[in-house]
């Protein structure tokens, strides 16, 4: 795997940093060293990663320990501004599939993320199926419920590991 000089991260992921902080100069907010360090380990990961996870890889990457706070405040400003999702089920998080196939963070639209979970190897898949959103909107609507956000997780094997 090919890395970008001085950062340890694979190369293809310096572009999505990239692209995450003129995201982020838009929205006049600030993607810090650390908040970009945490996004491409994230961005990196080949399966979900929890927090002590990152403050792990971190110490490692820059050779000295990280309070939890400074990781959990920079792992909460980019699940605002919708570069990452966190997988409640694992406690973990992944780089938003959106963001990475159109080059457009889940900020300032409806993004219902579906997540598929492979029990036996932990990689996790995100779905945007429109379909699953609409039928559960009609279902809730039904009922006199308005969906303001929504998060999908499912569980089983994935097709490599079934």
């Amino acid at each position: 795997m090919t890395q970008t000089a001085g950062t340890g991260l694979p190369a293809g992921i310096e572009p999505l940093l990239e692209q995450a902080a003129s995201l982020c100069t838009a929205r006049a907010v600030r993607l810090t060293d650390m908040r970009r360090l945490v996004l491409g380990l994230v961005l990196a990961a080949e399966r979900p990663l929890g927090a002590y996870e990152l403050l792990e890889q971190i110490r490692a990457s820059r050779g000295k320990p990280v309070a939890p706070p400074t990781v959990y405040r920079a792992l909460d400003f980019l699940m605002e501004q919708g570069l990452i999702h966190k997988i409640e089920r694992l406690s973990a998080f992944v780089g938003c599939r959106h963001m990475l196939e159109s080059g457009h963070a889940c900020h300032g639209h409806v993004h219902a993320a579906q997540f598929l979970i492979c029990s036996a190897c932990g990689r996790v898949t995100e779905l945007d199926d429109p379909h699953i959103l609409k039928a559960l909107v009609e279902v809730t609507k039904a009922r006199g419920f308005t969906v303001r956000q929504t998060t999908i997780e499912a569980e089983g094997l994935c097709a490599a590991c079934g």
